[in-house]
């Protein structure tokens, strides 16, 4: 059983709570802490659980912090309980700079602690259908799409929502980055937006990827083509769509659900697989994932290495989108 206080209460830390003590076999609520104190104590309240006056008393009293501050605040949070010997866990973006990101890690290796980042769609169950499949993607197109908020518009629509498909994209694509273009717009926020941004990796393969927080719907696709095969994943749905060119006498496995279309000219046929995905709490799947990285019976799923890949990947993204910004509103006079 670990002992565990988490930092921030607003709406995502909320939903920490409730998982972790949905995983009461693992994980025992110390206690939280939030700078704003009604919600604090109201959280406190309802749930049971004590308020720590501050966070200081509460690193006192755990041997895991779990942080979902603001992202301004990550690096002061998780660095002092990093130095206090305590695990953590850290909401996505790591920290604001790849500076402060770096900083964290070798903090952690200094103190021999773990450390694991909430990249959380790695356990989205509509990810988790594919993730065991070979992947060999040559082209992959994401759109990360949601209805405006002001809740999270203290970084950019990159670090905000496009960041989680970059971490998806560095997890399935085996090369180097070697080309980026992006560009992008300042709407209600005076951070970006809107961002477009294309990646070129080594291996030859390419990724488009556009995030908005000010569109008309909600949607979270990633699309990507490989041999012989078309692969579209909801995120947001969990569905996953397989389609592969195979041979004309090649059937669909009994019990899976699936239909084909000859393909004209050739001895074969597109097979429309239907991957079944599980259900599951991708939060809730983090976190006891990361329990199991601390008793020592596998690495963590989402390194404090890979979110300072994707950091460092959103961070060039986010300075050539806002270059370009200044380059029209110059040639246009804004």
């Amino acid at each position: 059983m670990l002992n565990i206080g988490i930092v921030g209460l607003g709406y995502l830390g909320e939903i920490h709570v409730k998982c972790l003590l949905e995983l009461k076999d693992v994980f025992r609520i110390v206690g939280v802490f939030d700078i704003n104190k009604d919600r604090l104590h109201n959280i406190a309240e309802q749930y049971d659980l004590k308020a720590f006056s501050s966070f200081e008393a509460l690193l006192e009293q755990v041997e895991v912090v779990d942080i979902v501050c603001t992202t301004s605040a990550h690096y002061s949070v998780a660095s002092a309980s990093i130095k206090a010997g305590k695990h953590v866990f850290i909401e996505k973006p790591v920290t604001s700079t790849v500076d402060e990101a770096n900083c964290l890690v070798d903090l952690a290796q200094e103190h021999d602690v773990r450390v694991q980042v909430g990249h959380v769609e790695r356990f989205n169950p509509a990810f988790l259908a594919i993730r065991n499949k070979e992947l060999n993607p040559m082209f992959l197109e994401t759109h990360r799409l949601a209805n405006y908020n002001p809740r999270g518009n203290d970084v950019s629509v990159v670090r905000d929502l496009m960041i989680h498909d970059l971490d998806i994209i560095l997890d399935i694509v085996n090369a180097k980055v070697q080309r980026i273009s992006a560009s992008g717009a300042t709407v209600f926020n005076t951070t970006l937006d809107i961002c477009n941004a294309q990646i070129e990796f080594e291996n030859g393969c390419t990724a488009i990827l556009s995030a908005s927080r000010v569109a008309l719907k909600n949607m979270r696709k990633l699309r990507f083509f490989q041999p012989d095969s078309y692969v579209t994943v909801d995120f947001l749905k969990k569905e996953v769509q397989w389609i592969d060119k195979v041979d004309s006498n090649e059937v669909i496995p009994p019990g899976i659900q699936g239909f084909e279309i000859p393909v004209e000219g050739q001895d074969q046929k597109l097979q429309f697989i239907h991957t079944e995905v599980k259900a599951g709490n991708a939060i809730k799947m983090e976190l006891a994932d990361f329990a199991n990285a601390i008793a020592g019976a596998q690495k963590e799923t989402v390194s404090i290495y890979d979110a300072v890949r994707a950091l460092e990947l959103a961070d060039e993204i986010e300075q050539l989108a806002i270059k370009r910004l200044r380059q029209f509103e110059k040639n246009v006079k804004i």
